[in-house]
Parts: C-alpha cells; structure tokens; sequence
C-alpha cells in the first residue's frame, strides 16, 4: 500500500510540521505587504515572531461571511482591484488567467501555478494514474470545481473529458465512445448517469474509479457504487482554499493535504480545542496568489489519532461533521457562539459548555450547561449574571461533571419545536 503521489505523503511528521511553520512567516508577511486586506486585518502583527501554531492561534480567524462584506463593500468603491476585497496578491492579467463566483456572490482568483488548487494527490489517492482519461463532470462554469479537477488530473498528467454537469444521455455516450478510466464529480451525479445507463441498455465497463467532492458520499453509497464495480473515494475543497483533506484506499478519515496548515477550533473563536475535540476546521494556506490566513471554513470536524494504515503520515480528520455557525435568534435577538465563549472565559470552573435553547414560539428558554468539577454553590448565580451581561437575556444555568456534554461541536443547540 505504499504508493504515494510523491515523497511528502510519507514524510516524519516532525519534518512536515518543521518545514510549515519554517514557510509560515513569509507567508504571514507576504499576506500583509500584498494583501490590502490582511494588511489591515493583520495590522500590528510581527511575521516574524509567527513561527509556532501558539503563535499562529493568535491570529484573528477570517470569515466567509466577513470575507463578503469586505469585497462587497470593496466594490462599491469600484474598479477591477477591488474585486476580490483586498484579499488577492495578484490582479487582472498573466497572474490570473481564470476568476470563478461563489454564492454570495464571492469571487475567487485563479494562478498560474501548476496544480493551483492541489486537487493532484487526491485524485492520485482515488486510485487514477498518469495517461489515463478522466471523465470530469463538475461545473466547468462560474464555479471553480471543475477547472479544479482539470487542473490536477492534467498536473498528475491525465486527459479529460470536461463533461460538466446536465445532459446525462450525452454522459452515459461519450463514457461508451471513450472508455474512460474514472470519473470525477458528484456522487449522484454518476448514480444518475449509471442508472441511465442500464436503461439505455449501455454497459459503462471502463469506468471502475471514481473521486467525489461537493456532496455527502455516506458508506450505503459507497457500498452502492462498489457493488456496480466502481471504487469511489471523496476529497474534501472549498472554492477559497482548493484541496483541504483527501481520501485513502484505507477508509479511516480524511488526510491533510501537504500544501495547508490545519487547526480545529471552538466555533465562534480562533481557540484551538484539544485533539480528538470537534470543532470549525480553520486553514492557513501556502498559496501566494490567494493567501488566506486562519480562514474559517465553516465545517465542523475532529482530528483522528494516529496515521493512516497506507503510510501517509500527516494528520487524519474524520471529514465533515456539520456546520459551525450555530448563531440562533432568542426572543427577538441574535445569540452568537462567540458569546457563549465569552460567558465561559469568565470562570476557570467551567469546561465544555452548550447553551441549550427550547420551548415553543414566543416562548423561547435558555440553558447554559457546563461541565465543571466545583461545588462552589454561588457558582450558578454568578453564572446566571453573566448570561445577562452578555447576552442580554436571561438564562438557566446546569452544571454537570466533565464528560457529561458530546463531542458534537455544538455550542448553541435549538432544540425548539416549530410545528
């Protein structure tokens, strides 16, 4: 099983984590002196002192929704160069022969760099290899999914066949004229395409590999998927940062990618959580054209311990696990998890804690649970109070022992009823 996409997969975890945090601070500083953006968010900063991941925590968490406000009012000021809200080294020209939107809309800017969004390992590890034909149907319009694949099957040097997404009859054809070795796309994109297949009456034998992204791919398809003679593995990107996490032939979680520095964090915050914790996955990455700093993905995920069994030795995630934005509306006003933070930062006491929300419309109640292992009576008072200060309502408060909370991720739960 010892077959990797090049050295790096399988390098001593202390030479990787070295060898980051060695690039970190010239990423640090090319971000503030070519980002107008992380010049402002990361005013007062010494990149050179940002050589430790202490060090990085510290940084402010950037935020997609923040990145839109500051595009979207970037724009309003006009002009091409404020496009990408300040967050872009490079502009308009031979830098960026490609930008794509997001919802929202955000754009995004595209290099020049060979494999740009790095997607070359994960297809490597899905199974495909150099002079094969991939049929690739993701979107090869506004969004960058597709170019993304494209980019890293021809890196791995593969052809494609840009399929796109639509027209599945004209699919089901040219995987019969073409025979590719795979397909890259969306899992139900390709169970459509296979079921239009069989009633066609077209056998698809070529096809017998496949990478997904964009969309669950849980083990009943998987299964699914295996069962009609194709091995699919999933990755896990995003339009700002390109490939984040990849896939193995072992199963066992996501592994990091090698051109990323990776924290899981309290959602709400930029605090680091213990290892094995749920929380948002926040990614620093190397890419000098777009050079996001602790970027806030939004997922929710937890480190695995140990390393895969096929010998990649950087860290595992156990994939996607949810959303962090638990940011709820509690009679009439917004209760964000930064708040509930906030409340706990206050008392050393408290550990891991969940601020509950239920009853029924008009009549919403709050509950802040948290571990603690003190029998400080005045404890739940004082709690109480700051409940108030914070947030402005008033709210219950349950101390429970330490492992009485799961290890969801969840800071603000909505447990109201809205039938």
């Amino acid at each position: 099983m010892n077959d990797f996409y090049d050295d790096l997969e399988s390098r001593s975890p202390e030479l990787r984590e070295a060898a980051q945090l060695a690039a970190l601070p010239a990423q640090v500083a090319h971000a503030q002196t070519r980002s107008a953006a992380f010049a402002d968010i990361m005013r007062g900063v010494d990149a050179a002192s940002v050589t430790s991941r202490a060090a990085l925590a510290r940084l402010p968490v950037i935020r997609k929704h923040e990145l839109l406000e500051r595009q979207l009012a970037a724009r309003q000021a006009g002009g091409a160069a404020n496009v990408f809200g300040g967050f872009s080294a490079v502009g308009f020209g031979a830098g960026m022969p490609r930008v794509f939107a997001s919802p929202g809309p955000i754009y995004e800017p595209e290099g020049t760099a060979r494999d740009y969004w790095r997607m070359a390992r994960a297809i490597f590890a899905a199974g495909f290899r150099p002079g094969e034909l991939i049929h690739n149907s993701f979107s090869y319009h506004f969004v960058p999914a597709g170019s993304m694949m494209e980019t890293g099957a021809h890196a791995m040097g593969c052809t494609v066949f840009p399929g796109g997404t639509g027209q599945t009859e004209q699919q089901v054809q040219a995987m019969r004229d073409l025979q590719p070795a795979g397909y890259i796309g969306t899992p139900s994109f390709l169970k459509i395409i296979l079921e239009k297949a069989f009633e066609m009456g077209v056998a698809l034998p070529s096809v017998q590999k496949a990478m997904f992204g964009g969309e669950a791919f849980p083990p009943s398809l998987r299964d699914w998927f295996i069962a009609h003679g194709i091995d699919g593995y999933q990755c896990y990107a995003t339009a700002d940062l390109g490939l984040i996490a990849y896939e193995t032939p072992a199963r066992e979680g996501l592994v990091l990618d090698e051109g990323v520095i990776v924290e899981i964090v309290r959602p709400g915050t930029g605090d680091p959580v213990a290892e094995g914790e749920v929380g948002e996955v926040v990614v620093t990455t190397l890419n000098a054209t777009y050079p996001l700093v602790r970027f806030g993905t939004g997922d929710l995920s937890a480190v695995l311990p140990g390393h895969c069994p096929t010998g990649r030795t950087n860290t595992r995630i156990k994939g996607w696990m949810g959303r962090a934005d638990q940011t709820t509306k509690v009679r009439g006003m917004f209760v964000h998890p930064k708040q509930v933070d906030d409340i706990v930062k206050r008392f050393p006491e408290l550990g891991r804690a969940r601020l509950v929300v239920s009853g029924e419309m008009a009549n919403d109640q709050m509950v802040l649970r948290a571990e603690t292992t003190s029998s400080n009576t005045g404890l739940l008072e004082r709690v109480g109070e700051a409940i108030r200060d914070v947030t402005k309502l008033r709210g219950q408060v349950e101390l429970l022992p330490p492992g009485s909370l799961p290890n969801d991720g969840k800071v603000i739960e909505d447990a109201r009823s809205y039938q």
